[in-house]
């Protein structure tokens, strides 16, 4: 039995000042990272995932090159790869991150489990070489790929727990609905331990 932490796109583009940032992004940011030097033991591994999109097309839809963005189905363009909106926000401290997740390269992704490892395995793979059998999912947007990660990773069969205070939502009712859901399908919504 082993525990990973799931960072899901902690990213500049996703927290104050850019391209899609959220309030209080920034605070999440620092806020992980003091979690996970406060509690090393906890995870036998920590995942973290970033939103990795082509910069020369629409990316499956995803981005708005022309007219206006929905903001549900697309999006303006963001974290594009090789960008300094791509990477991860300042306040994360890589140096904790064991495996790096890439997704959304020429296809919108939400789900970590949309994406490929450094190495190219999938998050199922690399999961079940670890045997990991129970996560913890942070980061942002609760109510997009934090919403996304955490189901499917039940339906990956692990038990999880997505730790209400390390995340941060595009909107208030958006994101309180996306956590009723991920409980309503098994997963434990509380706030991390102190």
């Amino acid at each position: 039995m082993a525990r990973a932490l799931f960072i899901i796109d902690v990213q500049n583009d996703f927290t104050e000042g850019g391209a899609l940032g959220v309030d209080g992004g920034a605070a999440v940011a620092s806020a992980i990272t003091e979690h996970v030097r406060e509690h090393p033991d906890d995870y036998d591994v920590v995942i973290a995932s970033r939103d990795w999109h082509d910069p020369d097309n629409d990316n499956g839809g995803h981005f708005a090159l022309e007219g206006e963005p929905d903001f549900v189905v697309t999006w303006p363009q963001h974290c594009m790869a090789g960008t300094d909106g791509a990477e991860y926000h300042p306040s994360i401290d890589t140096g904790l991150i064991d495996i790096h997740v890439r997704k959304g390269q020429g296809v919108p992704a939400y789900s970590i489990f949309e994406g490929t490892t450094d190495d190219g395995r999938g998050i199922v793979t690399a999961l079940d070489e670890l045997g990991v059998t129970d996560v913890d999912v942070v980061g942002i947007a609760t109510d997009y790929c934090v919403r996304a990660s955490a189901l499917d990773a039940l339906a990956a069969g692990r038990r999880v727990r997505v730790l209400s205070d390390l995340v941060a939502g595009v909107a208030p009712e958006s994101s309180e609905a996306a956590l009723r859901e991920v409980a309503a399908a098994g997963a434990t919504v509380e706030p991390a331990s102190p």
